[in-house]
């Protein structure tokens, strides 16, 4: 390793890891949330019913091309490698603030700052849950590089104690470009203003450029803001909802904080309290700011999850902490402290590469195990070209699922035969096909790892039922689920409950 640099060993590793997104990509099919999205750039809108539209609109030029799983998670792979070169370029800026404000205290016994920018590359390189963001585009693969380019901005700021006009539009565009892709973009807008706040003359606040930049993220945030208008403000209030989740446990609590530990890797947890207790000293209010890019988002979503919440949810700022975490597994790693970053660091990638297998081999079916997790990403194609094949053979006026979960990947696979959610739970579907009409014949999907009863009920649902074919799917010899079609005949309405 002597002879080749820490920014070689940084890029070396970055380019291993995306070959192994890359063969994953083109191996498996969509996840529900990865086919959701790739129907957001097949039906373009100014927003939608769950997110802000910039996860459609950056797929769209793609999606117009091809259907290719495989070179449609280009995207994703990109964005993930240009978040770690965000990660190195941020913790090489954090490594000059501490030196620059520090006059040399403490600065000597620091590492290299491509040393610590090394450490913080592999701490995320290392840890499982954003290689699953690097190979599936969401909100959260947007809002990670918008995440870290705004702590660049924030270091500009602290550096400098003041900004150009043009860099209050690049900042005004990060913001809005992050409020196009997550509602959760506000809690990072709520870590740089903290940044400006922490300086102690505050001149920003009647800066021409300070209303500029809020102008400007404010005219890119427009479409969002026109299209729940004209829908009620029905994403609001959906996102409301769906972040507040059910009644707040502490058990709930405590097991999200051993879930983000587990997905995200102790070396990122380890590396951040080792920053803190040795690297913050005459800059500590500066840093302890900048910092809040990651226990801003971190906090509200942990306090949050008492009542229910998603472990990706928070990989924005766990990039954020990365860079911290570099300069503290660095800084240890100078002092001989080496066997516990090397075993976390070993540890960590042997369960990135279980993980890789376990997806490539199928998963696991067995009876300890109530589901096998990764068939969900396997047969949906297959499925939905019978589906086709059946839905025109039989004349039908479309497919019907009864989770909406279903439903994305039949509308991705069976484009463009419409598909109707039968539940009484609203959702983009029903802004995208509408509500199925009444005396409709349908073609019902059920697939074994969420079978439902056939939907037929006195005076709601179908009249009748009857069983088209069955679609089995394996993969090495081993069966992973099953997909059952029916033609459903005469809707009555949605179901009631008996």
């Amino acid at each position: 390793m002597r002879h080749q640099s820490p920014s070689s060993w940084a890029a070396i590793s970055v380019c291993l890891a995306a070959l192994v997104h890359f063969a994953l990509g083109f191996a498996i099919g969509f996840s529900v949330d990865e086919a959701h999205y790739a129907l957001y750039a097949q039906h373009l809108a100014w927003s939608y019913f769950d997110h802000p539209p910039l996860v459609g609109w950056i797929q769209w030029p793609l999606i117009a091309l091809t259907s290719s799983e495989g070179m449609i998670r280009l995207i994703p792979e990109m964005l993930w490698i240009i978040s770690c070169y965000l990660v190195y370029q941020v913790t090489i800026q954090t490594h000059h603030f501490i030196q620059g404000r520090n006059a040399g205290y403490l600065t000597s016994a620091l590492p290299s700052a491509n040393t610590c920018g090394l450490m913080a590359v592999l701490a995320m390189v290392a840890a499982p849950l954003p290689h699953i963001l690097a190979i599936g585009l969401l909100p959260d693969t947007l809002l990670t590089p918008l995440s870290l380019c705004l702590m660049l901005m924030a270091l500009r700021w602290l550096t400098r104690d003041q900004f150009t006009a043009t860099d209050w539009l690049i900042t005004g565009g990060l913001l809005g470009l992050a409020g196009l892709s997550k509602y959760t973009a506000v809690f990072t807008a709520i870590a740089l203003l903290i940044v400006f706040l922490s300086a102690p003359r505050k001149p920003w606040i009647t800066k021409l450029g300070f209303w500029l930049a809020a102008a400007f993220a404010l005219a890119l945030i427009t479409p969002v803001l026109y299209w729940n208008w004209a829908n009620d403000w029905i994403s609001f209030n959906y996102q409301i909802a769906h972040g507040s989740g059910g009644t707040w446990l502490w058990r709930r609590f405590a097991a999200y904080i051993g879930v983000q530990i587990l997905v995200y890797g102790s070396l990122l947890v380890l590396g951040g309290y080792l920053f803190i207790k040795n690297c913050i000293h005459g800059t500590k209010f500066s840093l302890f700011a900048l910092l809040g890019f990651f226990f801003v988002p971190f906090g509200i979503f942990s306090a949050l999850a008492g009542g229910g919440g998603l472990p990706h949810w928070t990989t924005p700022a766990w990039f954020c902490l990365a860079p911290f975490a570099g300069i503290g597994l660095a800084k240890a790693w100078s002092t001989q402290h080496r066997r516990l970053i090397q075993i976390l660091l070993v540890t960590q990638i042997s369960l990135c590469c279980i993980g890789f297998a376990y997806v490539l081999s199928g998963g696991i079916n067995s009876a300890a195990m109530k589901s096998n997790p990764i068939a969900d990403l396997y047969g949906w194609k297959a499925a939905g070209e019978k589906a086709v094949y059946l839905s025109k053979t039989n004349q039908v006026n479309g497919i019907a699922v009864q989770n909406w979960t279903l439903g994305s990947r039949a509308a991705w696979y069976a484009k463009p035969i419409p598909v109707f959610i039968l539940d009484q739970r609203q959702d983009q579907f029903d802004l995208w096909f509408g509500q199925l009409p009444k005396g409709s014949n349908i073609l019902l999907i059920n697939w074994s790892g969420m079978s439902f009863p056939n939907p037929v009920r006195n005076q709601s649902g179908f009249e009748r039922c009857e069983p088209l074919d069955t679609l089995e799917i394996s993969r090495f010899g081993k069966i992973l689920s099953q997909f059952d079609f029916s033609l459903c005949s005469h809707w009555q309405g949605p179901l009631l409950a008996e």
